[in-house]
């Protein structure tokens, strides 16, 4: 696909003097020569290389030229090798007519498109088969290709060979639409060329475009089904170069194209479309390139450590609010982004030439289905279409409309006019903006009942989204670097629209029972999908995105046409829409402060019921498994419980009254052993009781029974507990100082993440701890080989019989991508969050057996845990602890509070990890 001439060729290769050199080094040492001239080969391979990549360095952002030089640099390689075996090591002599050898060079290679580490793809061609000097001479230049290091995929084929494999596999059928002479007998490849377009090609064009798009599919699925995933393949991922091949393969296949600026004159592209397709692919053949050389391999995955190394390479530089790597991924982007654009409009096109060339064809030819009008505009075939090129021009609301029109009516926008609108979302400013009736329109489409996400998508897809609300324009293709997002921001709202649209019309029940039933009792629903779209609104500004996300909703609410109370709920609910997930995961739900606190910033029912709406779509719309049943039951304890208070103006049951509830619902779980309630009744505290879920207390009580039946000194319980999507860990122990931290630490030694931990004395002194574990990927431990593995771990950490620190320290960490963030361990004090205790929350780094050091320090500290709650956002980890001294009371002094402080963030940092692994 390079249309490049490349400058200053001999810098890179000289081919003249190379074969001078080959020439004299054969000359001088006959058949000892090889290792010489593969020396010789080799040392040209690597300057050519050095070459390339300073010139890259110079002008960073030219792929293209970086590409074609390295095709260039392999040209010049095979044909010297050619040259010099056929002329030095096997001379034909008399050859004859089947004593014929072509070099055709395909794929990547045969775009004359190499990145510095691509595979060179080589097809060798005879006229016939098992010629004896041709199998000579192919394996001759192999074994030079091999000794230079190259990394060759190569094949052997008579032109017959070349047409059946052809029609039978796609692969190869692709692989030699981009065929390229290099060197030798160029009749043999011509021919080759003719039988391929007219033997394998002719006739099979609607066959190759739906097998390639069936192709792509699958691949855009295996590498995440988004182009906006935060750790994109260049080369395969959706938006990226593979695409843009793919655009090409088509148009070649279907027009015998021979360079991608002739899908211009094919009617394809504009002139503008293709110096789009020109920048995207330039930028990301740049991209691909500086993968390569960074790593000295062919990657091309864009990982989290790999992006601030390109971005630096690429000259991208810190902005207020952005550093410089999320610069970099934006542009990055919105060329991915206009590579959809483009893929869209390309196929659409192909798929009217198809269905033009039926009507000519088939029994209907001569007949002509005419297009109705609908509001002005032209319907045929499910699309809609602007019906003039000035349709947008004369009034710009239209730009809104078609788009409002298109979701209600759950029509597709026609390609042409989704140009149009492209070209013309320009004539969106602030006069349009401020229009009544298209603000009208845009939420209506916002709110939509049909399919609001896919139409959004292709609002922003046309840059009419961006223009119409600047502010979402400016989180446009803005990525979060960070492990925790996997989308854009632009990408993650617009997921969280269309999952709200799924919980409305009850899609979603199974996962999101409460959302699904709140969102029929919400005042304002058109309130709630504003809430959604402006959460996220004012990311990458400096500063608390919550804050000026809440300002920008103030001003933008009432354009859209809400009224002052939707305008103050929606600022409100961007302002606090973290609010409650940061609650219900890092708080004590069974701590009557929190509550009270919670329900002191909602206030009233109304918030309520919207702040959890938004708050399981912004978490699901996260990424795939952000959400799940653990975090789903959390945030139902904290809704019950807040709409309880906030409906009775108090807690329905004060503390002897939730005790007593309680224990007759235990007592019912118990059944026939209700008696044991009896006989424990006095060795559990109050505390216990209203911490503890009653099903957790059964269990406890059976297990704390049969412990003390066998007089045993420690017993542990580990069981798959579906409801918390988590597996549950029950240790029943003489208690004793440091008891927390050891657990803990052989809970990490087996592999298992603690998500939640609450620790409890009885008043005989026994330790009743309970804990929820998953895997590193989110998931519950349910087989019994596992459950075992646990248990023995506990069971080894509370014995002495293994050294927790040294061992712990040479856990790997499950996200190892983590070390690419820079994570400052942070220590936040809280004594109002809670009457009884000291809140601690530690951020850090997540990282193996981060919980124990943390615990071991506070039990240093000569502090006591009661309980525990764990929270992973990607690589960061955020856990709270609610502690008091060795008395039970709160920790206030200020020294104290201070080297509690510096003992936590030295159990936190890197530098201690480092110290531990070194041990």
């Amino acid at each position: 696909m390079s249309e490049l001439k490349i400058p200053k060729q001999r810098r890179v290769i000289d081919r003249r003097a190379l074969s001078e050199a080959i020439a004299s080094i054969h000359g001088a040492q006959s058949d000892r020569g090889r290792q010489a001239i593969v020396q010789l080969l080799r040392e040209a391979l690597d300057e050519g290389r050095a070459e390339i990549a300073a010139r890259l360095e110079t002008k960073p952002s030219s792929g293209h030229e970086c590409c074609a030089a390295q095709a260039f640099l392999v040209d010049q390689i095979v044909r010297l090798l050619h040259d010099h075996v056929i002329e030095h090591v096997y001379p034909p002599g008399n050859r004859s007519s089947s004593e014929r050898l072509t070099i055709m060079a395909v794929g990547g290679y045969g775009r004359a498109e190499m990145a510095p580490h691509s595979d060179v793809d080589i097809a060798f061609l005879t006229p016939t088969r098992r010629t004896p000097w041709c199998e000579q001479v192919i394996e001759a230049i192999l074994y030079f290709l091999w000794d230079l290091g190259l990394k060759v995929g190569h094949s052997s084929r008579t032109p017959d060979d070349v047409v059946r494999m052809a029609k039978e596999d796609l692969t190869i059928r692709t692989a030699l639409l981009e065929g390229r002479y290099v060197w030798g007998d160029r009749d043999l490849y011509e021919e080759v060329r003719r039988r391929f377009w007219s033997e394998v090609v002719q006739g099979t064009e609607r066959e190759f475009v739906a097998d390639k798009l069936e192709e792509r599919n699958s691949r855009h699925k295996r590498m995440g089904d988004s182009r906006y995933v935060v750790e994109p393949n260049v080369k395969d991922g959706k938006g990226g170069l593979r695409d843009l091949h793919t655009l090409y393969w088509i148009g070649k296949y279907i027009h015998r194209v021979r360079s991608a600026s002739e899908l211009v004159e094919a009617g394809l592209f504009t002139a503008q479309e293709y110096r789009s397709f020109r920048r995207a692919e330039a930028f990301m053949l740049a991209v691909r390139c500086h993968l390569h050389i960074i790593t000295g391999r062919a990657e091309d995955r864009l990982t989290f450590d790999l992006q601030r190394q390109v971005a630096e390479r690429m000259n991208f530089a810190d902005r207020t609010g952005k550093s410089a790597v999320e610069r970099f991924m934006q542009m990055y982007f919105l060329q991915a982004k206009r590579v959809g654009s483009l893929t869209g409009v390309f196929l659409a096109h192909i798929d009217e030439q198809f269905a033009k060339r039926r009507a000519r064809r088939g029994l209907l030819a001569g007949f002509k289905a005419r297009a109705r009008d609908y509001r002005g505009y032209r319907l045929f075939g499910g699309r809609i279409a602007a019906p003039t090129s000035d349709w947008f021009r004369k009034d710009p609301v239209r730009l809104i409309e078609i788009f409002q029109i298109a979701e209600a009516e759950g029509y597709e926008i026609h390609p042409d006019t989704m140009r149009q609108a492209d070209r013309d979302s320009k004539l969106i400013d602030n006069t349009v903006r401020e229009d009544e009736r298209a603000n009208a329109l845009f939420l209506d489409l916002l709110a939509g009942r049909n399919d609001p996400e896919t139409v959004l998508r292709w609002m922003n897809e046309a840059g009419v989204f961006g223009r119409f609300v600047p502010d979402f324009g400016k989180v446009n293709a803005q990525m979060q670097f960070d492990m925790y997002h996997h989308y854009t921001v632009d990408e993650h709202t617009i997921r969280a629209i269309g999952l709200l649209s799924k919980i409305e019309k009850g899609e979603l029940a199974d996962d999101h029972p409460r959302a699904t039933r709140l969102i029929h009792r919400v005042a304002s629903r058109r309130a709630i999908y504003v809430a959604v779209l402006l959460h996220d609104i004012a990311k990458g500004r400096g500063g608390d995105h919550s804050v000026l996300g809440a300002e920008v909703a103030e001003e933008l609410c009432p354009r859209f046409g809400l009224d002052e109370a939707e305008t103050e709920l929606v600022a409100w609910l961007v302002r606090y829409h973290l609010l409650m997930s940061a609650t219900a995961f890092k708080r004590d739900l069974t701590d009557p402060k929190t509550i009270e606190d919670f329900v002191t910033e909602v206030q009233s029912l109304e918030r309520l019921r919207n702040l959890a709406i938004l708050t399981a779509v912004d978490i699901r719309a996260v990424g795939p498994g952000t959400w799940n049943s653990w975090k789903g039951q959390l945030l139902g304890e904290l809704y019950d419980a807040a709409q309880e208070r906030l409906r009775l103006g108090h807690m329905r049951h004060g503390r002897e009254g939730r005790i007593a509830a309680k224990r007759q619902t235990v007592r019912e779980l118990l059944g026939e052993k209700e008696e044991l309630l009896e006989k424990y009744d006095d060795v559990f505290t109050d505390a216990y009781w209203i911490a503890e879920p009653e099903d957790i207390i059964q269990r406890n009580i059976v297990q704390f029974h049969v412990a003390r039946g066998l007089e045993e000194q420690l017993s542990i319980h580990c069981e798959f507990y579906p409801s918390r999507g988590a597996t549950l860990v029950s240790v029943i122990a003489a208690d004793h100082a440091g008891l927390f931290y050891r657990i803990a630490g052989g809970i990490h030694l087996a592999g298992a993440n603690i998500i939640d931990a609450r620790i409890h004395t009885t008043r005989t002194g026994w330790a009743v701890d309970n804990f929820l574990v998953q895997d590193p990927l989110g998931k519950p431990f349910s087989e019994e080989a596992q459950l075992q593995r646990i248990k023995q771990a506990i069971g080894d950490a509370l014995a002495n019989r293994v050294e927790l620190a040294p061992q712990l320290a040479k856990r790997p960490l499950p996200r190892t991508r983590a070390t690419a963030f820079e994570v400052r361990p942070r220590v936040i004090f809280d004594n109002k969050a809670s009457n009884r205790f000291t809140v601690i929350e530690v951020n850090a780094r997540d990282r193996p057996a981060l919980l124990n050091r943390l615990a071991r320090s506070l039990f240093e500290s000569q502090l006591i845990v009661h309980s525990a709650h764990i929270t992973a956002y990607g690589e960061r980890a955020a856990d709270t602890f609610y502690v008091t001294d060795l008395l039970g009371e709160k920790v206030i002094a200020a020294d104290r509070l201070s080297a509690i402080e510096q003992d936590l963030l030295s159990a936190a940092s890197d530098q201690r990890q480092a110290e531990l692994e070194s041990a």
